[in-house]
């Protein structure tokens, strides 16, 4: 397989501005040297995911689906870095099927985070060796590899969807793994405080969906969430709801 074809890229793109500045600004994007689908306000990531995934099904091609959110800079050399950071995964885990910058090996009090990137301004450079195999990736970016047969869960809609895919593949025998490609994230999400009552809305519907589906895998900690029992979730961002006015 040509170098081009062995990633291709899909994003979600809800405001064009921010899309433009970030992602599209990316060096490996810039040049056109690798293939970007784009797809506009769509109801969840698994409608742009799943849509994507099939169409390389159809044209007989086995290359890994880089899912990237608008608001991610890929800086120069990024797609070389990831590639050969694919290279060293597949040669320690063979039954690789996901692949991360950022995630999260272990649950509860094991957990360990893994991953190198600049989050909203700061560095985050964890303490895991990488590649390091973990049970849930950050959305931010993963690639899945297109013969896995995975796919994202619409009803997840925006949330848990990259834990969903890789508790997907543990299931499945496959494994999932965080490499060592750094990226810029540069989410309008706060790090800290208070959370849009709409965006807190919007993670609860998930939520309710995702502590269903896995309650037999409990404990569970994502990027952002410690899993032990139905209702973790809401108990957690109940915390930092916007007082209504």
């Amino acid at each position: 397989m040509s170098p081009a074809k062995e990633l291709v890229f899909v994003a979600c793109v809800s405001n064009l501005a921010v899309f433009e500045q970030r992602l599209m600004a990316s060096p490996c994007l810039q040049r056109g040297g690798r293939r970007l689908i784009t797809h506009h306000n769509v109801p969840s990531a698994a409608d742009a995911f799943n849509t994507t995934m099939a169409g390389l099904r159809q044209d007989g091609s086995n290359p890994w689906l880089v899912w990237v959110h608008q608001d991610v800079y890929l800086p120069e050399g990024w797609d070389t870095q990831f590639l050969q950071g694919l290279q060293s995964a597949q040669a320690l885990y063979p039954d690789l099927a996901v692949a991360g910058v950022h995630g999260i090996a272990g649950a509860g009090a094991l957990a360990r985070r893994a991953g190198h990137l600049l989050d909203r301004g700061q560095e985050l450079h964890e303490p895991s060796a990488l590649p390091c195999l973990v049970d849930s990736v950050d959305e931010l970016l993963f690639a899945v590899r297109v013969g896995s047969g995975l796919r994202l869960d619409p009803a997840l809609g925006y949330d848990f969807y990259g834990t969903d895919v890789v508790l997907k593949a543990r299931e499945a025998g496959l494994q999932s793994a965080v490499i060592d490609a750094y990226c810029e994230h540069w989410s309008d999400t706060p790090m800290v405080g208070a959370m849009p009552a709409k965006l807190v809305q919007r993670i609860l519907a998930s939520a309710t969906v995702f502590e269903g589906k896995w309650q037999h895998r409990f404990p569970i900690t994502t990027p952002c969430f410690d899993i032990a029992a139905t209702g973790d979730v809401q108990k957690f961002v109940d915390q930092f709801v916007e007082p209504a006015l």
